[in-house]
């Protein structure tokens, strides 16, 4: 065994201090020291491939030398109490702090792994998208079968509906996470007047919801069948469908359902999606997609904060939501045709608009009829509104979702009257200050009724389009003219475009923006680690020694930092205020000098300028006014004085 002294054998005595010489031989033997230098010095051999007999029982004695060393140093530690105490002290806490930090290492790297495991989940699944929404997130298996026949898409956990979408994870937990209190909103809400009074209010989407929801509507829901009473939102089929089949009947009825939208909560909307054959994690994700809480705007703190009020419903202006209605209401249209069509009449729906009519013979039972639609309409789970309830008998004008079906297809009049009023003021003194049925965009509502007018009657609606055309350009050519030319936007896309790209599952523009992903855990350091990087941090922070040779400082040493602005500021003041403290004690042992000199050559009592003077030279070797322990100086010299005075007198 090498011992330990020869690690330091190739260094010469000569460069060894005699401490350290001796520090040498303790360690090992004097005749193993000598063995050593004279092997490094060429007079013994130390290349030979078998070692001599002396040398080996020199290093033999030199093992022994170190253990019999060893043993002492034990024995002395044995024998002193105090100190064997402190060693067996300090082994102990040794090993206990190993143990913790193995302990604690195990236990954090435990925690690691758990946290990686549910960072790779979360990039896979969606486990949690808020209190009272999340139930049936763990069901990912659809119904393949149901879904082919119908030709809808294969979506079978959330991972492949943001695929479908064209959208990550990320952005689709964005979407769908149901909070009670939010500072972002997914819709933009705002009020609309009604022609029959009141106020409707409307909640619009934003740009990144529509999107989904425009390929929840084209991709799932328009593609499932609704029922033929159904006009609302449908392709080929419109107001003038839902009023055709009531013209020239003898009874019309009308009735609206109250609060149609809002009484159409999130688990309807969930099971609708369930019975196109959805696992239940996907029903949900399109659930939260295509609803929204009631929510009230509140300011607080300079914050402005979202807070839901009830429960998720259909939202009045989501794109999905009038498909939606349609397939909730197929088993309601179906039991209202059968119960209308027994009683002779006849029965269609346009969203929460339902028309029911019938010729002279059935007229009578228009009673029988409105107890059993009401009946119907309650045990679906929505309520007739009482005061939109009208029943139309053939001596009065009758309408359907505003066309007169009295004869045939047509306007209101009346309507009709206002309508040409409008326009002929506006073409004669301009739309300034003009509305048509409370909209103060008056040519965009008056192309809007021409529209209808065409729709209805195209030959007596075509002279009204070519007015309100000539009247558009006229006024709204002037007005652009006057505008200020712009670059236009790259998200300023054609009519229609939006749709299309969100259909497709692309982006409607590139710079789509895309949530950021949650960083991977990161393992805790352990207890050297730590102490390494406090080590370098003390060393990065140590000043550097000065460098000999002024080039040499020059071209190594970093240019100055230039402080900043306040720092400068700073700097100022505090000099100034240094300057200010020094003046003001400069006078202050100049007027208690003066004080002193003063008393002492009035020829007042020693005591007096003794005990003030003392004082102040106090205050000069301490470098302080010191102004309470004169003026205390001068009232309790002048008592001591007044004193002596009065016990001479």
């Amino acid at each position: 065994m090498q011992s330990p002294a020869s690690s330091s054998s190739s260094i010469p005595d000569s460069a060894l201090t005699r401490e350290e010489l001796y520090e040498r031989i303790r360690k090992s033997s004097k005749q193993e020291v000598v063995l050593e230098e004279m092997q490094r010095l060429g007079f013994w051999p130390q290349d030979a491939a078998r070692p001599t007999v002396e040398e080996q029982l020199i290093r033999r004695e030199g093992e022994l030398q170190t253990a019999l060393t060893k043993l002492g140093d034990e024995l002395r530690g044995i024998e002193d109490r105090d100190r064997a105490l402190k060693t067996m002290r300090k082994e102990r806490m040794a090993r206990a702090r190993e143990r913790r930090e193995e302990t604690r290492q195990r236990l954090a790297q435990g925690r690691h792994a758990r946290a990686v495991a549910w960072h790779e989940r979360r990039q896979r699944e969606l486990l949690y998208v808020g209190d009272g929404v999340s139930g049936g997130l763990n069901d990912a298996h659809s119904d393949s079968q149901a879904l082919a026949r119908n030709a809808l898409p294969a979506l079978d956990h959330a991972g492949d509906l943001a695929q479908a979408m064209g959208i990550g994870l990320g952005e689709l937990r964005f979407l769908a996470w149901h909070r009670e209190v939010s500072s972002v909103s997914h819709y933009q809400r705002f009020t609309m007047p009604k022609k029959s009074g009141g106020e409707r209010h409307i909640s619009a989407p934003m740009p990144r919801l529509k999107r989904a929801q425009y390929w929840v509507l084209d991709n799932i829901l328009a593609k499932m069948p609704v029922h033929e009473a159904a006009h609302g939102f449908l392709p080929g089929r419109s107001i003038l469908t839902n009023a055709a089949p009531h013209v020239g009947r003898d009874v019309v009825i009308n009735l609206d359902l109250k609060d149609f939208f809002p009484s159409i909560g999130m688990r309807r909307v969930r099971g609708v999606f369930r019975q196109l054959g959805y696992s239940s994690q996907v029903a949900s994700l399109l659930a939260l997609v295509c609803t929204e809480a009631p929510t009230d705007e509140v300011q607080l703190d300079g914050n402005r904060y979202f807070v839901a009020r009830g429960e998720r419903v259909l939202p009045q202006g989501a794109p999905t939501s009038p498909m939606l209605t349609n397939l909730l209401c197929r088993r309601l249209d179906a039991r209202l045709a059968a119960s209308a069509a027994k009683l002779g009449f006849r029965y269609t729906r346009y969203a929460d608009d339902l028309t029911f009519s019938a010729g002279p013979e059935h007229s009578r039972d228009t009673a029988r009829l409105l107890w059993r639609v009401k009946q119907i309409v309650a045990s679906e789970g929505l309520t007739v509104h009482p005061d939109k309830q009208q029943v139309m008998r053939k001596h009065r004008q009758q309408h359907v979702t505003g066309i007169v079906v009295n004869d045939k297809l047509s306007v209101d009049r009346d309507t009709l009257r206002r309508f040409r009023a409008v326009l002929h003021q506006a073409e004669r003194s301009g739309p300034q200050g003009l509305q048509w049925n409370g909209n103060s965009d008056v040519i965009g509502a008056l192309r809007g009724y021409a529209n209808f007018i065409a729709m209805t009657d195209a030959a007596r609606g075509e002279p009204y389009l070519q007015r309100v055309r000539a009247l558009a350009a006229k006024h709204e050519g002037s007005r652009a003219s006057t505008t200020t030319t712009s670059t236009p936007s790259p998200r300023k896309l054609a009519e229609g475009e939006f749709r299309k790209q969100s259909a497709a599952g692309k982006a409607p523009w590139p710079e789509w923006w895309q949530p950021a992903q949650a960083p991977a855990p990161v393992l805790e350091k352990t207890a050297e680690q730590t102490a390494e990087e406090k080590k370098a941090q003390r060393e990065a922070a140590r000043p550097q020694p000065a460098r000999t040779g002024l080039a040499q400082a020059t071209a190594r040493a970093p240019a100055p930092a230039q402080p900043a602005a306040g720092e400068t500021t700073q700097q100022t003041a505090k000099q100034a205020l240094v300057a200010l403290s020094q003046i003001g004690w400069i006078a202050s042992m100049m007027l208690q000098a003066l004080y002193v000199v003063s008393v002492f050559l009035s020829g007042s009592s020693p005591l007096i300028w003794l005990l003030t003077g003392g004082v102040a030279i106090g205050n000069f070797v301490q470098r302080k006014s010191g102004w309470l322990r004169f003026i205390v100086a001068i009232f309790i010299s002048s008592a001591l004085a007044s004193l002596v005075h009065s016990m001479k007198n």
